[in-house]
C-alpha cells in the first residue's frame, strides 16, 4: 500500500504516503476548484512534497465531518499548514521574486496507526507585500 517514504516526523508521527494520495491529489474536489496560478503551484510542487512535511505546522486534529470520508477516516485526520515559493524569472532567466504560497496538508491516521498524507488543499498565493523603505 505505501509506495513512498517521507522521511520527517511530525510530533513523533511519520507521515507515510499511502497509495490513494496520487489520485486525491489529482482529481479532489479542492483541486478541481482551483483557478489559473493557484492550479499550477499545486501541480508543481509534488517534487517538494518532503519538503513541506518538514515545515508544516499548525497541527490539529479534526473529525470526519458528515462522515463524508467513512472508513478512511474512522481513525481521525490532522490539518498541517505549510508554505512554498516558486521562483519567477525575468526575460534575461535571472530570478525576479519569488510568488508565496500556502497550503493545508491533511493527513488521515489508519488502523495500522500510521498516518498518511491525504491531500494538499487550499493552495492559495500570498498577496501580502513586505513593507516598502
Amino acid at each position: 500500500m505505501i509506495f513512498s517514504l517521507i522521511h520527517r516526523f511530525l510530533r513523533n508521527k511519520k507521515i507515510y504516503i499511502g497509495s490513494d494520495f496520487p489520485d486525491e491529489f489529482s482529481h479532489s474536489n479542492d483541486t478541481k476548484a482551483l483557478m489559473a496560478a493557484n492550479m499550477r503551484a499545486k501541480a508543481n510542487i509534488t517534487p517538494a512534497i518532503g519538503e513541506l512535511v518538514q515545515i508544516a505546522t499548525e497541527k490539529v486534529q479534526y473529525p470526519d465531518y458528515n462522515n463524508k470520508h467513512g472508513v478512511k477516516a474512522q481513525f481521525g485526520w490532522y490539518r498541517y499548514n505549510t508554505r512554498f515559493g516558486i521562483p519567477i524569472y525575468n526575460e534575461d532567466g535571472e530570478l525576479e521574486r519569488y510568488n508565496i504560497f500556502s497550503t493545508r496538508m491533511l493527513v488521515r491516521c489508519d488502523a495500522d496507526g500510521k498516518c498518511y498524507l491525504y491531500d494538499l488543499v487550499r493552495t492559495k498565493k500570498e498577496t501580502s507585500r513586505p513593507h516598502e523603505q
